[in-house]
């Protein structure tokens, strides 16, 4: 069994690599070092996951198929059944959950709560998503990367446990989605709810319609006051590894939100500068500056109050 664990863990090491730089060296500089190697196999997984399921299979059923498959394997394997025949990539997910010796541990609650983001990007392929669909969606995702955070870097330090824990990673997500709103259209994945486009008598793929506009402006507005909430909790955070992680995390979503924002709220289908080195350094100083920041805040517990959020209609 020794190989297999350490072939999986090279491979998720290789894919998360390849897919996300950032994160590769996130999960290698910050993450507690005996959990490493499960950290890359627990993104290396989901991203071969979610690259099957937008690329390799082209119907409804297979994709179905598979991810019921995933999800069947993952009850498996938390039920201490020996697994069947498997490919590689899924030996990512059966060392992870050997690995998990903690009752009802974060990394159980990343698990189950990604593959039910999975199994929703899944069925969704060519449907019209519900304002309550589009909620959920957005909060098991969150739920999940926030506590694979926790679990993964600085895990013998208490962190608090309200659920303004979320709302940074909440706004990340709102932000991913309509960074990649001209491309998911196009994918067949549309990311306004059904309610908006009733209400107003547009198709899904009327991006750059006025409505569309608006939608955005609230949904930009909703990401920021989210931002500003998360930021006051990671302030919070005890260990200073898990904190700068999380700034570092949100700092890139901040960054396409201020490009959306100055857009006046019109979506691209690419944004190719926030890979330049002007968009490094200012994500990099951003996370530096919010850890400063963070050093000078009080110690003793404060609960965050909401803020008000005002809609700029331009």
């Amino acid at each position: 069994m020794g190989k297999k664990v350490n072939s999986s863990g090279q491979l998720a090491a290789n894919i998360t690599k390849s897919a996300s730089k950032q994160t590769y060296y996130t999960i290698r500089l910050f993450a507690d070092s005996d959990r490493v190697a499960d950290a890359y196999r627990a993104y290396g997984y989901f991203r071969w996951v979610d690259d099957v399921i937008d690329g390799e299979l082209g119907s409804s059923v297979d994709r179905i198929a598979f991810i019921n498959r995933q999800k069947s394997l993952l009850e498996s394997c938390y039920r201490g059944e020996s697994p069947g025949a498997l490919c590689a990539e899924e030996w990512m997910l059966v060392d992870l959950v050997r690995n998990d010796s903690e009752k009802n541990s974060g990394l159980q609650t990343y698990l189950r709560n990604m593959m039910d983001v999975m199994i929703f990007d899944a069925k969704r392929r060519g449907e019209v998503i519900s304002q309550v669909e589009l909620f959920e969606y957005s909060h098991k995702l969150a739920k999940a990367v926030t506590e694979a955070i926790y679990y993964f870097i600085g895990h013998d330090d208490l962190s608090f446990c309200h659920e303004a824990r979320y709302m940074a990673v909440t706004a990340a997500h709102i932000t991913h989605m309509l960074r990649d709103a001209m491309e998911d259209v196009e994918a067949g994945y549309f990311n306004i709810p059904h309610e908006v486009l009733a209400a107003h008598g547009i198709s899904p793929q009327s991006v750059q319609s006025q409505v569309y506009r608006e939608w955005v402006c609230e949904r930009a507005q909703l990401a920021r006051g989210y931002f500003k909430l998360g930021h006051e909790c990671t302030s919070k955070v005890k260990n200073w590894r898990c904190r700068l992680a999380g700034y570092a995390y949100t700092a890139r979503f901040e960054w396409m939100l201020n490009t959306i924002e100055r857009d006046n709220y019109c979506l691209r289908s690419g944004y190719p500068e926030r890979k330049s080195l002007w968009a490094g350094l200012w994500m990099g100083w951003s996370a530096l500056t919010s850890m400063f920041d963070s050093l000078r805040i009080k110690t003793e517990p404060r609960k965050p109050t909401p803020q008000p959020v005002r809609v700029d209609k331009r």
